[in-house]
């Protein structure tokens, strides 16, 4: 991998440890060593310093207090940066010393309806990030599994607006359903309630996202347009790394890997897209590359 493996290297730490294991196979040790230092150098430790008293971020749960809509979704609040720290490898036990899920279940409010934290919220997006951050922290988040299996559509998916009425499931809203349902699983080695989902419908929420990978082509230019973190939208490289944490291999995924791999190709330190749209945003999109706008 020569110039390109020094070049990941070369980074925070957030990045590096996912390398070692990812791509350069390095020892355990090893990049268990790198994923300690999360918490103490880089973003990690940046995004740590930005953590209230209160255990928030940015005085809010989804978007930080005084948000008024005109702008963006800023990305900032306590959410996304769990989110954030989660997806780094940050250990739980930095977040658990410091009272994080005691003091969100304390003050912190949903801006709907100023539900509680961790009792989530009637966004399926929302739900899926709360549910894979609560697991992670240990908090108690199964009523958020069981609302995943009450709120299935029947062609097998989610969508966030389904108290709307929609009765059609979203790509976006099915593949961040299944990644909290899948960190779910994980955490606990429960697989019961993923189980349970797929029953609800003619067709298995895995068995739409699949369909979804396999058809890109038709969905939306979305589809093709990488970026990291990967934040709410689909695409064929999100819902690839779905898969590849859920060790599910798919021959119907055939054309969408290969297009991953066309837009990883290099030239120099950046990547080639040709016609994809956005490209790499940072270099953590290329380490596994073979409900809001902002």
């Amino acid at each position: 991998m020569g110039g390109l493996a020094e070049w990941l290297l070369d980074s925070d730490p957030a990045l590096r440890w996912q390398v070692q294991r990812d791509l350069l196979c390095a020892p355990e040790e090893v990049w268990l060593a790198t994923r300690g230092l999360v918490a103490v150098e880089g973003f990690g430790a940046r995004l740590l310093g930005l953590q209230g008293v209160d255990g928030m971020w940015g005085g809010g749960a989804f978007f930080p207090l005084g948000y008024d809509g005109e702008e963006g979704q800023p990305w900032t609040a306590t959410t996304w940066s769990l989110n954030s720290l989660r997806e780094w490898g940050l250990d739980a036990s930095v977040l658990k010393a410091r009272r994080t899920v005691e003091l969100l279940a304390e003050g912190c409010r949903w801006e709907y309806d100023g539900l509680p934290y961790w009792g989530g919220e009637v966004d399926c997006c929302i739900n899926g990030w709360t549910l894979a951050n609560g697991v992670w922290l240990g908090a108690p988040v199964e009523g958020i599994a069981e609302w995943f299996v009450a709120h299935q559509l029947e062609d097998g998916g989610w969508n966030c607006e389904w108290g709307a009425g929609a009765a059609r499931s979203s790509f976006h809203s099915t593949l961040n359903s299944l990644k909290g349902l899948l960190a779910h699983e994980v955490a606990t080695g429960d697989d019961g309630y993923a189980g349970r989902a797929g029953e609800g419908g003619g067709v298995s929420a895995g068995e739409a996202v699949v369909s979804a990978v396999v058809h890109w082509g038709v969905c939306g230019e979305w589809v093709t347009r990488f970026r990291s973190p990967f934040r709410w939208e689909y695409s064929v490289l999100n819902a690839a790394d779905y898969f590849w944490r859920a060790g599910v291999r798919d021959p119907r995924m055939a054309e969408a890997v290969e297009l991953i791999r066309r837009a990883g190709r290099l030239t120099g330190h950046g990547c080639r897209v040709g016609g994809i749209r956005g490209g790499c945003g940072s270099r953590s999109t290329l380490t596994r590359g073979s409900r809001r706008s902002g």
